[in-house]
């Protein structure tokens, strides 16, 4: 299923809890859009998890859906909340209590890209933030909620695997100082997100492959972690970082050397974490 917005790619049968889905992955840049734009055409993809989708797209083979916006994230971040609106890119936007994201031109519209470059000249209209928001970033998370809500139809939890990229650079002072730094970073706030069992569960899956783990250092999850994860009601949302190191070529924003051996790799780790949710191999998740 295609919508403007996202793109949805449902497994012939449902076979698990788990639902896989990238809001930052997007890369349909309108001419309109462009038009507008300060940056050359890399510059303006530096915060986009480029090619995130692709390495998830094994998902539905596993009997998960996958969900991944087509809206880039430089015109609309969905790992932010609709009212993280920042005054200094909109016109009519009243200051409101401090919020780091915003402060830094990073909310729902952002007004920078990685490395604080601006996007566009001057501001935006209200009305211009919420056509953006309405017609991409509510679309996705309505899609989204209805695929959590069918997982726990049909198996009485729901699993999220919020899928990321994050820049090699991001990783230089995590770890012990001269230690190995992380492959993949693990967000579930700190356990407010999704239950210890399910945690393990999934770092379990990417070490099992080799990869190096960490959690919640030095991302813990955003908005759709905060928002989507409910383990109390047995509603689980992990954030998942990935070193683009791994698989990207950073500065051309292209697929890098490894990329087909890296989602080979990965295809493994998807059908580890589609298992968490299958309801006869499954611990499933805490009371």
């Amino acid at each position: 299923m295609t919508h403007p917005s996202y793109s949805l790619t449902r497994p012939k049968t449902r076979k698990t809890s788990v639902v896989f889905a990238s809001p930052h992955s997007g890369r349909n840049y309108t001419d309109t859009f462009l038009r507008r734009v300060l940056l050359d055409s890399q510059q303006i993809r530096s915060s986009e998890d480029a090619y995130v989708d692709q390495l998830f797209s094994a998902a539905s083979d596993h009997g998960a859906p996958f969900l991944a916006s087509n809206a880039p994230r430089a015109y609309v971040d969905l790992n932010r909340a609709p009212d993280e609106l920042d005054p200094a890119l909109i016109e009519g936007v009243r200051r409101a209590a401090h919020n780091p994201r915003i402060s830094s031109g990073l909310g729902v519209i952002p007004r920078v890209v990685a490395n604080g470059r601006a996007i566009t000249r001057g501001k935006i209209t209200l009305a211009e933030a919420h056509m953006r928001i309405n017609g991409a970033w509510r679309p996705y998370h309505a899609c989204l909620q209805r695929l959590l809500s069918e997982s726990h139809a049909q198996f009485g939890e729901a699993i999220l695997i919020d899928c990321h990229s994050m820049p090699h650079e991001a990783l230089e002072n995590v770890g012990p100082p001269g230690g190995a730094r992380p492959d993949i970073v693990l967000g579930d706030r700190f356990g407010a997100a999704a239950a210890g069992s399910v945690m393990d569960q999934i770092e379990a899956a990417f070490s099992n492959a080799g990869l190096r783990v960490a959690r919640n250092m030095p991302f813990a999850g955003a908005y759709i972690a905060q928002h989507y994860g409910r383990p109390s009601r047995k509603q689980h949302a992990v954030q998942v970082e990935i070193d683009r190191a791994l698989y990207l070529d950073e500065a051309r924003v292209e697929p890098g050397p490894n990329f087909t051996e890296f989602q080979r790799l990965l295809a493994g780790v998807i059908a580890d974490l589609a298992a968490i949710g299958r309801p006869d191999e499954a611990t499933l998740a805490a009371e």
